[in-house]
């Protein structure tokens, strides 16, 4: 009901700091009105003397736009976003070059992985039909070169041949799938390390001096050698 009659009064045709003259309990509840009221849309100022009210339009705070040049990476946030999503470090902390090296990594991880576990399906079906008895299961015969035939006598060749090539195939499905968790391990990693090292100061000056200098010899009692001279390196960062 409040806020019925605030409008009502506010719809009435007042200019921003008009004032007009209202009865005493139109006052009060408007006074109600005014304790209650939400701060984000109209003030009325506390002026209510002799039946007196002051409309003001409160204005709108100004959005502050973040300075880039400025802004310095959570390496908390950075390290949680690269752990949850691959890449996402990078991207917090607007390394967007870094973009390309990481999903190229996870892409062609995942493409030896799987061709790895083609190869080793073949072989492994090459292996077990050349190792049973039954001259319906074939398959290896797609490995054999042109006018090449398995017999007796290169029987036991062929299957040293598809065994190696099954284990060969294997460990290197099992690998890219081990050089993918590296991968990952290694975009997280760079994402914490790149926002701890975004508030690092390095200096540009950083140089190595070489100069000749004099040395002095306390524990010398002899004056000709109470001093020598040697080389000084000095390096700034």
């Amino acid at each position: 009901m409040k806020y019925i009659l605030f409008c009502l009064f506010t719809s009435l045709p007042f200019s921003v700091s008009a004032q007009t003259v209202l009865p005493d309990s139109i006052v009060m509840a408007i006074d109600s009105m005014y304790e209650a009221m939400p701060m984000d849309t109209v003030i009325i100022e506390d002026s209510l003397e002799y039946g007196k009210l002051t409309f003001v339009k409160k204005e709108a705070p100004l959005k502050m736009e973040r300075d880039w040049d400025t802004w310095r990476p959570d390496p908390q946030r950075a390290l949680w976003l690269a752990l949850v999503i691959p890449g996402g470090g990078q991207i917090y902390n607007r390394k967007y070059w870094k973009l390309p090296i990481v999903y190229g990594g996870f892409v062609g991880c995942i493409y030896a992985m799987m061709w790895n576990n083609m190869m080793y399906k073949d072989y492994s079906q090459a292996y077990l039909d050349i190792m049973d008895d039954d001259p319906g299961t074939a398959s290896y015969n797609k490995f054999l070169h042109l006018g090449r035939q398995i017999n007796s006598t290169n029987e036991e060749r062929y299957k040293q041949i598809f065994k190696s090539r099954k284990d060969k195939y294997r460990r290197w499905r099992d690998l890219s799938f081990f050089c993918m968790l590296g991968v990952y391990a290694v975009s997280v990693i760079d994402a914490y390390v790149d926002a701890e090292l975004s508030s690092f100061d390095i200096s540009k000056d950083l140089s190595l001096k070489v100069r000749p200098t004099v040395i002095g010899n306390k524990l010398s009692a002899n004056p000709l050698y109470a001093t020598s001279l040697g080389v000084n390196c000095s390096i700034n960062f």
